[in-house]
């Protein structure tokens, strides 16, 4: 397993977001994140000007596991971006 930093940037309310963070933490993988919903309005918009940077979309969950990016809770791609 690499030692890349882990971020997810998702939604509190978003099951998509709380499977990966579930899986995630069944793998023993230390991660940050920020649930994008629950930061006041000027927070907000300064993560989702960064988030769009790496994900246009926007959509979530956007992981970032050092410089990869995997949009979705895509299983095979996290455990090969982390070299499970």
């Amino acid at each position: 397993m690499n030692n890349e930093p882990v971020t997810i940037y998702s939604l509190s309310t978003c099951s998509h977001c709380k499977s990966t963070k579930k899986f995630l933490g069944e793998c023993s993988v230390e991660y940050d994140f920020v649930d994008v919903d629950m930061l006041d309005k000027k927070e907000r918009k300064a993560i989702l000007k960064d988030i769009k940077e790496i994900n246009p979309k926007c959509s979530f969950p956007t992981i970032k596991i050092g410089d990869k990016v995997i949009v979705g809770y895509k299983e095979h791609k996290i455990k090969e971006a982390l070299g499970l």
